[in-house]
């Protein structure tokens, strides 16, 4: 399984701007649908954005509405790195913020955050947390 570590998390006021970043190991990201999910205190996990490589069956980006305008997530795949650039961090924002891949279609990926095949893989998370 690949190694995915992420970074970039930590305390910002409302309406402030993070960028996390995710560094894969042993996985070329072209072939593998690649996304941000996060979990909050007391709450379910959720898919926040998700893209594909060009290999993968579909190159779309899928996010939910409520980070849509705020949140951007981009691949650099020379860096074997996936970035979620966040603007406009709401108090709705806080949570651990995982990054993971798996085979599949992005939108699929994101939607279903509890199923997982043999070649997924998870980082540890990072901490965002929004506040005055």
């Amino acid at each position: 399984q690949a190694r995915l570590v992420e970074s970039g998390g930590g305390l910002v006021q409302p309406g402030g701007s993070l960028r996390l970043s995710c560094v894969a190991s042993d996985l070329t990201l072209d072939y593998y649908a690649i996304g941000w999910f996060r979990q909050a205190p007391g709450k379910e996990l959720e898919g926040v954005s998700c893209t594909g490589g060009s290999d993968s069956s579909d190159g779309s980006t899928y996010s939910i509405d409520s980070v849509k305008g705020r949140f951007t997530i981009s691949v650099d795949k020379v860096k074997n790195t996936v970035y979620l650039q966040m603007n406009s961090l709401q108090p709705e924002d806080p949570a651990v913020y995982y990054c993971a891949t798996d085979i599949g279609v992005p939108a699929d990926f994101c939607r279903a955050p509890y199923t997982r095949s043999v070649v997924g893989s998870w980082g540890q998370g990072t901490q965002v947390t929004v506040s005055s």
